[in-house]
């Protein structure tokens, strides 16, 4: 899933639209996995590499992912969560348990991209049979249902939290997954 609906689905999932005190724990955590992919694609275009590069080379050094499998590590989030059980310390809980919801769901959403959920442990990757945006893989399926999904989540957050700063996330989120979609469709589909 992009970064963006990871957010809001951890936000319904967890229940941060209903305690909008665990909104910022929840929100880090649903977006801190992908914090080193949006390092590498700035740093990346910054040195005016291009699009294809990054994604077919960069992305695969084996220093990135590291970073990136790090982060979606099932046995070093669960490490971390269960820490922060032990010693109540339940922002933590929540941050960990909004990581441990976005690494399940990329799991079941990557192939050729896909993460090494059990490092440093293992080396394996589960390449899924979908894919959240590889046409190879139902891509074309997954791509739209996830901003139908993505949608329905603002929606559902606007009209049933009581709180407007997390009503105000849900907003910003809603466009900023907007302008990632239009960039997505001008520089990697090509439209206009």
């Amino acid at each position: 899933m992009n970064t963006p609906a990871h957010a809001v689905l951890n936000l319904v999932l967890l229940g941060a639209t209903k305690e909008p005190r665990r909104a910022p724990p929840v929100l880090l955590g649903a977006v801190l996995p992908d914090l080193p992919i949006a390092v590498l694609y700035a740093y990346e275009r910054l040195r005016g590499m291009p699009e294809a590069w990054i994604w077919r080379t960069a992305y695969y050094d084996p220093r990135w992912q590291a970073a990136i499998d790090a982060l979606h590590s099932f046995p070093l989030i669960l490490a971390v969560l269960g820490t922060a059980l032990v010693l109540k310390w339940p922002r933590l809980v929540l941050l960990c348990a909004s990581m441990l919801l976005h690494a399940v769901v990329d799991f079941f959403l990557h192939h050729d991209d896909a993460h090494r959920h059990f490092f440093p442990l293992l080396d394996w990757r589960f390449a899924s049979p979908v894919s959240y945006w590889d046409p190879r893989y139902f891509g074309n399926v997954m791509a739209p249902a996830e901003a139908i999904g993505v949608v329905a989540a603002c929606v559902l957050i606007a009209r049933t939290t009581p709180s407007p700063s997390v009503r105000g996330v849900v907003v910003g989120i809603a466009l900023l997954y907007i302008a990632f979609l239009v960039f997505a469709l001008h520089t990697w589909v090509g439209l206009p």
